[in-house]
């Protein structure tokens, strides 16, 4: 019998603001020691209330905007009741009643071709404390909570790993993109619920929750894992499958069990008393969509338009840090297209001859834009803007003022020309006379000589011209 595989994600993202969610301790990675980013009111001490954090319902609303959601105008917070060390109030401040965004939808590209994923929902909530085991003892560093995340909920749509992958890939290029967060380690987690059944079958089958997953490639191996285990119960009943949440070992590259699957009602949602309900008006949601950036898709779009070949696009949308540089260093005033080729080609093969990657490139913008306007402007030929972009990214140094140091401005001076010309014909009188007599490759080795005498700096079609007078 085959079995079909359905996949729904729960991803957690940690947003990009400068403090906490309902109090002022700085955001994720702030502090540098355990528990020393924490106050009275993010540890949980009697008689603290939350403020609301307005940054983090801008970058919410900003997500939902990305992933095509509807805009709830009037959206509250819920407690969510259990106990754990590293929670200190017992309970966690979410939204459940009244998320702030519902019913999105994202569009995927796989081998497979393209299809729709259905957001059910994204909504805000605090993060939980860290527990760090070593030794005999387990240890909680509170750091971490009441740190703001959002988490985007899927309708169960996916059908493969390298759906899920795809997937959050591009919500990870988005949401750096858009400035939402960095999506650094830790920050964007995913959990992964995993059912099969029959192949054309309406009913789902047994679930499975895979917790606090952040490695694209662990949540690869764990679906491929879990989809063979429920097959094999299934047609082979190796084991029962019950509904519970498992974690994965990427040692071993098995699923082990945790603990049952709690249900909503294990966790006493009540409304939060202790926040007013938020209300986004007209003015306040078109300010957040005047900053939102473009999305991966729109942005594809204009790279598409400007002439940019389907490799190279896919390459952009892999690395966001070349494409801000890329959009950098356009807004400067160059050429899509054509600053698209200098960066993925000349800075690309600067970078692989020293055996380094697009990580390591630390050239300012304004720097590329300076050398491209050069060769834009005439004052110095593409061969030219090449060497000084291997200085200025191997060095660092100023583009313009290391071209005039090292006289490498184009020389259009026509005299200056033919005396290097004169000079190069008095040293190669054999090249001339083979020239005479039919060889042709003689002109090119004394307009190479002549090239190399002017250090490449003067417009090759203009030697060419005054050669060819000179020796006719």
């Amino acid at each position: 019998m085959k079995y079909e595989l359905v996949i729904g994600l729960e991803t957690h993202v940690e947003l990009n603001t400068k403090s906490k969610i309902f109090c002022s301790c700085g955001g994720h990675g702030t502090g540098s020691e355990p528990n020393d980013c924490v106050c009275p009111a993010c540890s949980g001490m009697p008689g603290m209330l939350p403020v609301m954090n307005k940054r983090v319902v801008e970058l919410a609303v900003m997500a939902g905007l990305m992933l095509n959601c509807n805009i709830n105008r009037y959206t509250t917070f819920d407690k969510k009741n259990y106990y754990y060390p590293d929670l200190p109030c017992a309970y966690q401040i979410t939204q459940l009643n009244h998320p702030i965004c519902t019913d999105g939808c994202v569009s995927l590209k796989t081998s497979e071709g393209t299809r729709d994923i259905r957001i059910k929902q994204i909504h805000m909530e605090e993060d939980a404390g860290k527990l760090v085991h070593g030794g005999k003892y387990s240890y909680v560093d509170f750091n971490r909570t009441s740190v703001p995340l959002i988490e985007i909920v899927t309708q169960p749509d996916f059908r493969s790993a390298e759906e899920v992958v795809a997937y959050l890939t591009k919500l990870r290029s988005m949401f750096i993109s858009g400035g939402i967060s960095e999506c650094i380690e830790g920050a964007m987690r995913c959990d992964v619920n995993i059912s099969v059944r029959p192949e054309g079958s309406a009913e789902f089958g047994v679930r499975s929750e895979i917790k606090n997953m952040s490695s694209f490639e662990a949540i690869d191996r764990a679906i491929r894992y879990e989809y063979q285990r429920h097959v094999n119960a299934l047609e082979f009943e190796t084991e029962e499958l019950v509904q519970e949440t498992r974690r994965f070992d990427e040692v071993s590259g098995k699923t082990f069990a945790m603990r049952n699957k709690e249900t909503e009602a294990d966790y006493r949602y009540f409304p939060d008393a202790n926040l007013m309900p938020i209300i986004i008006n007209d003015e306040w949601l078109e300010q957040i969509k005047a900053a939102k950036p473009d999305t991966v898709d729109e942005k594809a779009e204009q790279y598409r338009l400007a002439g940019i070949s389907e490799k190279e696009i896919e390459m952009l949308m892999s690395n966001h840090n070349i494409s801000r540089f890329l959009d950098e260093t356009v807004a400067l005033g160059c050429n899509l297209k054509d600053a698209a080729a200098w960066i993925l080609t000349d800075c690309a093969g600067i970078l692989r001859k020293d055996g380094k990657t697009f990580a390591d490139l630390a050239i300012a913008p304004e720097k590329l834009a300076a050398i491209i306007k050069m060769v834009d402007e005439g004052k110095i030929n593409r061969g030219v803007g090449k060497k000084i972009l291997v200085a200025v990214v191997e060095s660092d140094v100023d583009p313009v003022a290391y071209c005039k140091e090292n006289g490498l401005d184009q020389k259009a001076d026509t005299s200056t020309i033919e005396a290097v010309i004169d000079k190069v014909l008095a040293a190669n009188a054999q090249a001339i006379e083979d020239y005479k007599n039919g060889k042709t490759k003689a002109k090119q080795a004394l307009f190479g000589a002549c090239m190399k005498e002017l250090r490449g700096t003067a417009d090759p079609a203009l030697i060419s011209e005054l050669l060819e007078n000179k020796l006719g």
